[in-house]
């Protein structure tokens, strides 16, 4: 793979707001087609709202670059020990090449060491992304309606939690026994 080929995964930043906007916009028409639905919030998002987005300290909002574009990110909303996913998106040209699953990948490196649960959410017709994300580990849990729109929510326990939560257990079963 040459260097103008490997994509690179970093902090999306107030400066790369417009060109974020854009592959938003590209990627996300797909998925308003699917629902006969141009007014997803993917799709009606200012570039002013993005940019308080991008500012916000509970969000982390990633990107992948192949050279100097843009072809990729992925938005993580963080709270307590939860994290959300949303908005991931691939330029149209660039998706069926794995950009997706890196960026899924990529987020866990950029939580709390105190999250215990990732959660995200896609429309409920979207089988390709929902089907990436039951790839990778993250569960049906609900589906849930907004406006005209119906999401499905996914849930991945992260196994750094699962592990903490078992020498839990066992710490206070010996404690129980004396």
């Amino acid at each position: 793979m040459s260097e103008g080929d490997q994509i690179r995964i970093d902090v999306v930043t107030v400066d790369d707001a417009g060109e974020l906007l854009t592959v938003r916009r590209a990627a996300f028409v797909s998925e308003a087609q699917v629902f006969n639905d141009p007014n997803i919030p993917a799709l009606t998002q200012t570039l002013e709202e993005l940019i308080v987005d991008l500012q916000s300290e509970d969000v982390v909002t990633l990107g992948a670059w192949k050279g100097h574009r843009l072809i990729g990110s992925i938005r993580v909303g963080i709270e307590d020990d939860k994290a959300t996913i949303g908005r991931l998106a691939v330029a149209p040209d660039q998706q069926g090449h794995g950009i997706g699953t890196q960026l899924l990948f990529a987020v866990l490196a950029y939580l709390p060491e105190n999250t215990r649960e990732v959660w995200v959410f896609t429309g409920q017709n979207s089988k390709h992304n929902i089907s990436l994300y039951n790839k990778h580990g993250y569960e049906h849990q609900f589906d849930q309606v907004a406006g005209d729109l119906t999401y499905a929510y996914l849930r991945k326990v992260l196994e750094a939690g699962a592990i903490v939560d078992d020498a839990a257990d066992e710490d206070n079963a010996v404690r129980g026994e004396n």
